[in-house]
């Protein structure tokens, strides 16, 4: 008889063998150059590295927004790199969610509606969409901020209201690129507590880009990219406590 202590956890995902090229012949590019990579759910992972490195270019591969030239990529399982872009596409809307450094939000529109945007895409009823949204909102602390437009809402705001957008679908991971480049370093910090909550308390995996050491800190691990390859895989001990 097997002991659930005797159980390994499979990863969420793996990345084996993975290239990726722009370009043909005298003009091609490889970005990636056979990364393997396993990321288990629950985690919360800051990928780092120089411009070039390849970092982002990983990141729109978790992501379904690209697939490897070469190697496999396994989500729960099953091979993103064999998958159509439809499918991808299901796959992004049911088990990822997305903030970028730009925050992303339609300029003329209120937080609510902004958040209600991935529901949407997903087909669900308006009143699933006002209830979720609203919650989603309440989570990262903008409880009756639903009206006001992008144009009212400080950058911190603003982040908020593109974090609850990212986690609004409950996704299994939130993929989140430079979350803080663009806010001073008190609201980076915010925003920084504000994904550790959500990961420690609501288990999402985050997988973060980012350039800044300090905010690189709030993760638990820290993968870095350089020339395409992974140079750095460490596990580290996380001092700042939301």
């Amino acid at each position: 008889m097997i002991e659930a202590a005797d159980m390994v956890q499979e990863p969420l995902i793996q990345l084996r063998g993975v290239t990726k090229t722009y370009g043909v012949g005298s003009a091609a590019f490889e970005a990636l150059k056979g990364i393997d990579l396993d990321i288990y759910a629950g985690e919360f992972v800051a990928i780092m590295g120089p411009s070039g490195s390849g970092k982002s270019t990983v990141m729109n591969m978790l992501g379904c927004l690209d697939v490897p030239t070469t190697g496999q990529y396994l989500f729960q399982g099953i091979h993103v790199e064999r998958l159509t872009r439809q499918e991808r596409a299901l796959l992004r809307r049911h088990a990822l969610g997305f903030v970028f450094q730009g925050f992303n939000l339609l300029a003329r529109t209120s937080a609510q509606e902004n958040v209600e945007l991935p529901l949407l895409y997903r087909g669900e009823s308006a009143a699933v969409r006002r209830e979720l949204a609203a919650k989603a909102l309440d989570s990262v602390g903008l409880a009756g901020w639903e009206t006001h437009t992008s144009a009212e809402l400080s950058g911190g705001q603003q982040q908020r209201v593109a974090i609850a957008r990212g986690i609004v679908t409950n996704p299994l991971v939130l993929l989140a690129d430079e979350p803080t480049g663009n806010l001073d370093s008190s609201r980076g910090k915010e925003i920084m507590g504000l994904l550790t909550t959500l990961n420690q308390t609501r288990k999402i995996t985050v997988l973060m880009v980012t350039h800044e050491v300090e905010m690189a800190a709030y993760a638990n691990r820290v993968v870095t990219f350089v020339d395409g390859r992974v140079r750095g895989d460490e596990q580290q001990v996380v001092t700042n406590v939301v």
